[in-house]
């Protein structure tokens, strides 16, 4: 079987393989073998792969509206917050790879295949806790990521427009759904191999390089620091920071398309520590520069001064909002030819075809709503607050609450928490923190102000925080 054949079929081997079974596949892969320049850019499965694609989706357009968070509820809350739900985001990843992990085990001694079928979330939910809990996580896990695909959009013609202005944000918006539709011919995980590694390598740049101007930049004359002074944007601004490290809904997804999916289990962290290098030392210094200028451009690209180093970032910026938007519609491509049962079709072109539908929506959502930064927000505490947080400790408590589950589980709890109820008392302490300010507050905050874009700005806004003046090019 060649190797193009087998990224159509995301084939994964069984938990039972070993090693050598392993190293014997591909020395049977022929010409196609893994020094091809084929498996090299196209088909991966390793850990490296998997740290990759964690790392470069887990941050993205969120990057430049986390200065306008630290705006919303000051210096020393984002710093905190930003850790802190970064923790916990590593944590609720480390649950749903274990109950990954305990649903294929079960799967795989009743001798169910799973060749030609990508294992997904809410199949996960359905295997170990029945039929409701798979329409729960359906419904929150597909909503997530359809509005995730639509932020990357929306950020699509937030970042170009400060290159060209000549079209409006709306008009660019049409010109990237049309580009971001060619996603559609990426059959898996396997296939982001070479993008994951150029997408993190982009987002590198574009922090480090928000970093150093707004540190060359200096304070801006007169510059003020007043955050937090209304709960409604603390509270905003903390649930885009919830949104930022609420990245693993893909999870599922990246570890079967791993050759050994029990070695994910603290890739995200690793990735997550990673993403702290370039999250906090942007937004910090954007922030200390510009102030509560911020509060009014969501964008950070809005105040940088031109140049060619910034160009380049939005340039670099665009290319990592179409790869993320391939890792945020993927799943969604999967569950709509689960649907129409096209879902086994080797054929690539067949399958982009049957995808294409689930495209429209987002870019006629995209359209509705273009108010970049808030609705990262919005879709924080309504949305990540379940499908990435609640749902997965949720889960979690449920599959093994009782003593034959725990003593018969795939996964034994980790070397640092390594009792049961401790387990128990942390997942526990996620669900209400989440729900009670993550949505509860969250949500009413991001409504608050979301509603607030919608009365200033309208519907099918034509250019979301446009200068006044078509003249002036830059904020």
């Amino acid at each position: 079987m060649s190797g193009l054949k087998q990224a159509e079929e995301a084939i994964v081997p069984s938990f039972n393989e070993t090693n050598v079974e392993l190293e014997e596949k591909e020395e049977d892969k022929g010409d196609d073998s893994i020094f091809s320049v084929k498996s090299l850019l196209w088909h991966g499965g390793s850990v490296y792969d998997a740290w990759f694609s964690c790392a470069s989706n887990q941050v993205a357009q969120v990057l430049l509206t986390l200065p306008y968070s630290f705006s919303q509820m000051g210096m020393l809350s984002g710093i905190i917050l930003q850790i802190f739900y970064g923790i916990m985001g590593s944590w609720t990843a480390y649950l749903i790879s274990v109950l990954y992990v305990e649903y294929r085990s079960r799967k795989e001694k009743e001798n169910v295949s799973f060749k030609n079928h990508v294992i997904q979330w809410f199949e996960v939910l359905d295997g170990l806790l029945g039929p409701s809990w798979k329409a729960v996580g359906l419904a929150f896990n597909c909503t997530f990521l359809l509005f995730g695909s639509v932020i990357q959009l929306i950020a699509c013609a937030s970042n170009i427009y400060y290159i060209n202005d000549k079209l409006d944000k709306r008009t660019w918006t049409y010109i990237f759904g049309a580009c971001c539709a060619t996603t559609v011919f990426i059959p898996s995980f396997h296939n982001y191999r070479i993008w994951s590694f150029l997408g993190l390598g982009m987002t590198t740049y574009t922090a480090w390089y928000m970093t150093i101007a707004a540190l060359v930049h200096g304070q801006v004359e007169g510059v003020t620091h007043q955050g937090p002074t209304k709960l409604v944007l603390y509270f905003t601004g903390a649930t885009n920071i919830l949104y930022t490290f609420g990245g693993h809904a893909v999870t599922v997804e990246i570890m079967h398309a791993m050759w050994k999916p029990q070695k994910f289990k603290y890739i995200y962290l690793l990735a997550t520590l990673y993403v702290f290098t370039l999250t906090l030392p942007s937004a910090a210094a954007v922030y200390w520069a510009f102030g509560d200028q911020l509060l009014n451009h969501s964008n950070a690209f809005s105040l940088l001064p031109p140049s060619a180093w910034r160009d380049a970032a939005v340039v670099l910026m665009l290319i990592h909002q179409f790869i993320t938007f391939g890792f945020a519609c993927t799943p969604l491509y999967f569950v709509w030819e689960k649907v129409v049962g096209m879902h086994d079709t080797k054929s690539i072109c067949l399958r982009a075809v049957c995808r294409l539908p689930v495209v429209i929506p987002i870019w006629f959502l995209a359209i509705i709503f273009p108010f970049f930064g808030p609705i990262n927000s919005a879709v924080g505490s309504l949305l990540v607050s379940f499908t990435v947080y609640i749902i997965p400790a949720l889960a979690h408590m449920l599959t093994y609450k009782s003593a034959s589950a725990r003593q018969n589980a795939a996964e034994k709890p980790p070397c640092f928490l390594p009792s049961w109820t401790a387990v128990y008392v942390t997942n526990a302490f996620i669900v209400i923190w989440v729900f009670v300010v993550g949505f509860g507050l969250g949500g009413w905050a991001s409504m608050t102000n979301f509603i607030k874009q919608v009365d200033t700005f309208g519907l099918f806004a034509k250019c979301y925080q446009c200068p006044p003046s078509p003249s002036s090019k830059h904020h």
